[in-house]
């Protein structure tokens, strides 16, 4: 039986007892049945993988390795997901390094099929380092299955401040955060910004988010957004924006119901 986390709060209050109660959730989590099968299989099989290839057309290792990286949706894409990895990321000009979507430039990294002559897969660590990433994915995705937006405050605690470790320029991080599914949509949501600016130009994109941060939180840098404090209140106001927008969506529905029902009542004793 798969394990369901136990949220019993929305927004900022569920966020709280999550917080409080993830270590022991996760690893309930990690010791089903279903997971531990997998968790098996991956660490006897992963060692003799050689090849792109021959990781594509094993639909257990494809899940996980997939899963380690939020690219679960992307299962099925397997000739695309081959020449992601085939072509690696040390040349500037490969697939990997073309795409918005970071992950798939960590994904490519990681397992080294293209950047090396001995895969990392033949590492000693190689099916811890990925297993890891895995259930933390994973328990996400569970969590997301009761919560979404608790989903999302999980992917920011981890992703902001891997990215602000990086060695890169401020506008370089900011970019990645646009390009990013998650963490541009919590920016967005914390920001109070519309959805709206996707639209927009890469770097007048940039300049609005990088504008807005410092005026709500007295700094644009992606490092010091990530630093503990800073990151429970961007998390906070996430939560808290995105609970208010649902709660008005909700409102807006029932007053449209309302409407209807009003509307279809009048009709019905005009014809009568």
């Amino acid at each position: 039986m798969t394990y369901q986390p136990v949220v019993p709060f929305s927004g900022f209050a569920g966020w709280r007892f999550l917080s409080r109660t993830m270590e022991t959730q996760q690893a309930a989590f990690a010791a089903s049945t279903e997971n531990q099968r997998l968790d098996s299989y991956f660490r006897e099989t992963i060692g003799q993988i050689d090849t792109a290839q021959a990781l594509v057309d094993d639909r257990r290792l494809l899940g996980v390795a997939l899963g380690a990286f939020g690219l679960d949706a992307d299962i099925g894409n397997k000739y695309f997901i081959r020449k992601v990895l085939e072509e690696g990321s040390l040349d500037r000009t490969t697939l990997a390094n073309k795409l918005s979507d970071k992950s798939y430039l960590a994904l490519t990294t990681a397992f080294g099929f293209g950047d090396y002559s001995v895969p990392r897969t033949k590492l000693s660590t190689f099916a811890d380092e990925i297993l890891t990433k895995f259930q933390t994915r994973e328990f996400e995705v569970a969590v997301g299955e009761v919560d979404n937006d608790l989903r999302m405050a999980m992917s920011l605690q981890r992703d902001l401040p891997e990215l602000a470790a990086k060695d890169m320029s401020e506008a370089a991080k900011w970019y990645t955060i646009i390009g990013s599914p998650s963490l541009s949509r919590v920016f967005q949501t914390a920001l109070n910004l519309p959805h709206s600016v996707g639209a927009l130009d890469v770097d007048q994109q940039r300049e609005i988010y990088t504008s807005k941060a410092q005026r709500v939180y007295g700094t644009s840098d992606p490092a010091e957004l990530s630093r503990p404090e800073t990151l429970e209140v961007l998390t906070r106001d996430y939560l808290l924006r995105a609970q208010l927008s649902s709660m008005t969506s909700v409102s807006s529905q029932n007053v449209a119901l309302s409407l209807l029902q009003n509307a279809g009542a009048q009709g019905l004793s005009l014809r009568l």
